[in-house]
């Protein structure tokens, strides 16, 4: 037996990190939301989760998948369809807000990070999913509430929804600490995209473009950093729980008597 191969076989098998797919809303023809100075809410998108995707497969050596990788434009089931395909630990799709009035736009400004749920948590959540819904294919109400239901009445049995909580008041603390951004909270809403995932899924608002001082900020190669890197500390702190807690279970299960 070569020295290599002793070392090979000492070693062990190699442990595979998790694997994560990100999701850079909009895309295409699908501008999304616009800053007062031009940036696009789909360039912002995608340059986080670029820098998010580098940032987790340095960092967690994680398999890292992203649901588009340039300007192209992928409807809503695809992405989910996309991110199923790869059996993911968990799922992250990345956004931003805007206002539609002038007085809105000067007021409002912060993060928000979102899990799945039948129906929002307020107004604001509500008008959020609405927005980030509109591009999704046609389909008619009750086909969409039927879908909705079916997906929630089994989710709420689910270990995976919890999941999707816990990942995302993770993430989201990691936001406001690492980027001193104002705080609107962890929501639940109807997201078309957080629908049928197989997997922990979150949506996050990274801020309101429309908000002159926060448009800017995210137009800022630097802070655009800092907010890849605050998720993933966010989730690489979830997944340290769920190890955690994998692990207790593992360790509980003790065998019956007489077992072999």
């Amino acid at each position: 037996m070569t020295k290599l191969l002793l070392v090979v076989l000492l070693a062990g098998p190699a442990v595979a990190g998790p694997m994560i797919v990100i999701d850079p809303g909009h895309g295409g023809a699908q501008d999304g939301a616009s800053s007062p100075g031009g940036l696009l809410e789909k360039n912002l998108a995608l340059s986080i989760s670029k820098k998010l995707k580098a940032k987790l497969e340095a960092e967690l050596e994680a398999k890292v998948k992203l649901t588009r990788e340039g300007d192209s434009r992928l409807h809503l089931d695809e992405r989910v369809m996309f991110a199923n395909r790869q059996r993911p630990d968990l799922f992250v799709s990345i956004h931003a807000n805007s206002m539609p009035t002038a007085t809105q736009r000067r007021v409002n400004e912060g993060i928000e990070t979102y899990f799945l749920s039948a129906s929002a948590s307020g107004e604001d959540a509500k008008k959020v999913a609405a927005r980030e819904n509109a591009e999704a294919r046609q389909q008619s109400k009750a086909a969409t509430s039927d879908t909705l239901a079916f997906i929630l009445a089994d989710l709420q049995k689910a270990e995976t929804h919890h999941d999707s909580s816990r990942l995302a008041y993770s993430v989201h603390e990691s936001l406001i600490a690492g980027t001193q951004a104002q705080d609107r909270g962890v929501q639940q809403a109807p997201f078309y995209v957080l629908m049928g995932l197989e997997a922990p899924a979150v949506l996050i608002e990274v801020g309101f473009v429309s908000h002159p001082r926060e448009g800017d900020r995210l137009a800022d190669a630097k802070y655009q950093q800092q907010i890849a890197d605050s998720i993933a500390a966010g989730i690489k702190a979830f997944l340290s729980t769920v190890e955690a807690r994998d692990n207790k279970r593992t360790e509980g299960v003790v065998p019956a008597p007489g077992a072999k």
